[in-house]
């Protein structure tokens, strides 16, 4: 009985993407790193996985939710320290992508489109300086991009509803992965919490 529990749980469960072999395959392919902060990371990582999943080649390469844009000293954060608003540590997604299929501002439009640029520190019900709206460069051809298609975003769907995007955009600093049960939570727990605000919005 519970051998066929365990399987029917099994198949009910959708299988994470971010495999040892995903990860072997990124290695062998020219790789960029994007860096995105929209409120609770399971949502951000969930959603963006749903619409560009590993195994369809889409672009994306691997994920990982995790922290940064915190205090220098703060170091090595954990998720109570980040909810506490101590460490002002963001909740981030970093996704290792390949650039010759799937553009840097294709996933920054993405990013803007799944989620609401226009609170600050909050998506939904969830308040604080982690759930802060964020994009994080890690080239400088990245922050002009970043600039131009948030300028873009702004102009095609926000300025017509009298809505202004507060989407902070940093230089990239250190990172640091969230606990293992955060990674792809909503693929490991289907049912989880998620953020209304994670959806397509146009």
């Amino acid at each position: 009985m519970f051998a066929s529990l365990r399987t029917l749980l099994s198949s009910a469960r959708p299988a994470l993407q971010n495999t040892p072999s995903s990860r072997t395959l990124s290695t062998t392919m020219p790789v960029e790193v994007a860096t995105f902060a929209a409120g609770c990371f399971w949502g951000v990582e969930h959603i963006f996985l749903k619409h560009y999943p590993i195994k369809q080649n889409k672009g994306i390469l691997k994920t990982a939710v995790g922290y940064t844009g915190g205090h220098e000293n703060a170091e090595n954060p954990n998720y109570r320290q980040v909810c506490s608003g101590s460490t002002n540590h963001a909740e981030a997604l970093r996704i290792e992508f390949d650039p010759t299929v799937v553009k840097y501002d294709e996933l920054v439009e993405f990013f803007y489109r799944t989620h609401d640029p226009t609170t600050v520190n909050r998506q939904g019900g969830d308040t604080g300086t982690q759930y802060r709206s964020a994009i994080y460069y890690n080239t400088p051809e990245q922050l002009e991009i970043a600039k131009r298609v948030t300028e873009e975003v702004q102009a095609k769907h926000f300025s017509p509803k009298g809505k202004k995007i507060v989407t902070s955009i940093e230089a990239a600093g250190p990172w640091w992965d969230a606990e293992d049960y955060h990674q792809e939570y909503l693929h490991k727990n289907p049912s989880g919490y998620q953020c209304p605000t994670h959806r397509l919005h146009w």
